[in-house]
């Protein structure tokens, strides 16, 4: 009885040891196996060659060692990165996807212009963005990213406006490319937008240069 007990116990633990060869010798081999194709798509040709260089510089070993944290830390420091998606493609390749931020206005930092991305970082102005509405005053860029929202919301098409002025009481006005200046109240300037809107859109009002509705229910109109 001891003796079937003992055969049995060599039995189990030859296997062990047969199937841990296995899986080490298959570990060891798949360790070799080195990423050899990062495929990036979403940026132009330039922007993905540049940022393929920048993760090829973290010195991925392989596919199962990778640190998607040094990754993820890459993609969020570009400033032409929206949102992405990172696939493994085993053995030996990584795909990024990319969704580009959208390019919403200009403005002057520190003397230099940039571009506002829809992802609420500035970006350098290598692009043509001659048509986009600069923005004057210094605002929080989440503040504008919040103003956008609101314009969006409205009738107005944002493609009608060619500046944005923010103002240290933290309201704005609008100059639109008709030069018509729009000025909105702080506390409802989604409501003095709309009120504003109905009289520069209504057939009974022409030659209007200002549409001031900053007191709450009122217009004011500047020829």
């Amino acid at each position: 009885m001891h003796q079937r007990k003992g055969k049995k116990i060599l039995i189990y633990f030859f296997l062990l040891f047969i199937v841990g060869s296995i899986n080490n010798i298959s570990l060891s081999n798949l360790k070799l196996k080195k990423i050899n194709y990062i495929n990036i798509n979403g940026l132009g040709e330039n922007d993905n060659a540049i940022l393929l260089q920048e993760i090829k510089n973290l010195n991925l070993d392989n596919i199962f060692s990778i640190n998607k944290n040094e990754i993820v830390n890459q993609m969020n420091a570009n400033s032409l990165v929206e949102n992405y998606n990172i696939f493994k493609r085993y053995p030996s390749s990584i795909d990024i996807n990319i969704n580009k931020t959208k390019f919403l206005a200009r403005i002057n930092n520190n003397g230099k212009i940039f571009l506002v991305g829809s992802n609420g970082k500035l970006i350098e102005n290598n692009f043509s963005s001659n048509q986009l509405p600069f923005i004057f005053g210094n605002p929080n860029i989440y503040k504008f990213l919040e103003f956008k929202k609101t314009i969006d919301q409205s009738k107005i098409s944002y493609d009608e406006i060619k500046n944005l002025y923010f103002f240290s009481s933290q309201r704005w006005d609008l100059e639109l490319k008709n030069n018509i200046i729009i000025k909105l109240s702080k506390n409802y300037t989604k409501e003095s937008l709309n009120l504003a809107l109905e009289f520069l859109y209504s057939d009974g009002f022409r030659d209007v240069t200002i549409i001031d509705a900053r007191i709450k229910n009122q217009i004011i109109l500047n020829d």
